[in-house]
């Protein structure tokens, strides 16, 4: 229904701006879904602050020799201050300075592992639901193996057996990481390959990888979206987990399950340099689990 009601007497509104927010507003009703999750737009608004420290952090960084494997005898453990506002290290390193520094490596194994879980799961998941058989009982029951076994765990287990470093502990957890999407694109295309548009496409003589690449995985992208952005935070979360037990990243690196690893002999009485790295896993973790959640109202009406 229209409604014909008469604008407001000396109200300065343009027709062509009402027309054109009403056309915008129903176009992307999954946007005002989006808008309306407010922790979802706290953690967009925040997960973009971390991108751009994680950018810019060689020129915002107050202290950028602290980075290294710098020691400063002089301030070593010092309190937080107007000078170093998050307080310093047992090496006497600025703590804000190397929690800015760290934030790529956190932010950067998120993206690398999800990046290759979607591209080994996605594609090994759509095969086996497609094509049924023993191609799919093959495939599902590699994915129960590597199911059966705590992610923390095997993880663990893989990284060590290929030597600390952080690209191994990527590689461990993208090893961990793609059972999660082969079972997410499994069940996608068990209900998806039996729509309408896929027996036209087969009918029309597409090929395979057309129906499978061109027709499903589109239609599938969605909850392939939402679950990298829930699981992105898990993954950060176990990666500085391994780095905390002396199988990921290396010293100096600025590292926060690292420094949190480095900070905890200090306790109770220096706080500030296990305290701090962690609020910063905590607060990133919680964030891309609250974009998540706003991603899924977002698909919510698709």
């Amino acid at each position: 229904m229209t409604d014909t009601r008469p604008l407001p007497s000396g109200a300065d509104v343009s027709l062509d701006a009402v027309d054109a927010t009403l056309s915008s507003e129903q176009s992307w009703p999954g946007l005002r879904r989006f808008r309306r999750n407010r922790p979802a737009v706290l953690g967009s608004l925040f997960m973009l602050l971390m991108i751009c420290v994680m950018a810019f952090w060689p020129w915002l960084v107050p202290y950028p020799d602290d980075v290294t494997d710098a020691v400063n005898f002089d301030r070593m453990l010092e309190r937080p201050s107007a000078e170093f506002w998050l307080g310093t290290d047992e090496a006497g390193r600025d703590i804000l300075t190397r929690i800015m520094a760290g934030t790529g490596m956190s932010l950067g194994l998120g993206l690398v592992v999800i990046t290759c879980a979607i591209g080994i799961g996605v594609p090994l998941g759509m095969v086996a639901g497609y094509y049924g058989g023993w191609t799919e009982r093959v495939i599902m029951r590699i994915v129960d193996v590597f199911s059966s076994v705590p992610a923390l765990v095997l993880a663990l287990a893989i990284s060590v057996l290929l030597g600390p470093s952080l690209v191994n502990a990527m590689i461990a957890l993208s090893i961990v990481w793609w059972r999660v999407f082969a079972r997410i694109a499994h069940g996608q295309m068990l209900s998806l390959k039996t729509e309408p548009y896929v027996a036209i496409a087969r009918q029309m003589g597409a090929s395979d990888g057309h129906i499978l690449f061109r027709e499903i995985l589109p239609n599938m992208a969605s909850a392939i979206l939402v679950t990298a952005s829930l699981d992105a935070g898990a993954v950060i979360l176990i990666g500085t987990s391994i780095s905390f037990l002396g199988a990921g990243a290396s010293p100096p690196a600025a590292e926060w399950g690292l420094m949190v690893a480095s900070g905890r002999a200090y306790l109770p009485g220096a706080w500030w340099p296990s305290l701090f790295p962690g609020l910063a896993i905590f607060f990133t973790v919680m964030s891309l689990n609250m974009i998540g959640d706003g991603l899924r109202d977002y698909f919510a009406g698709e």
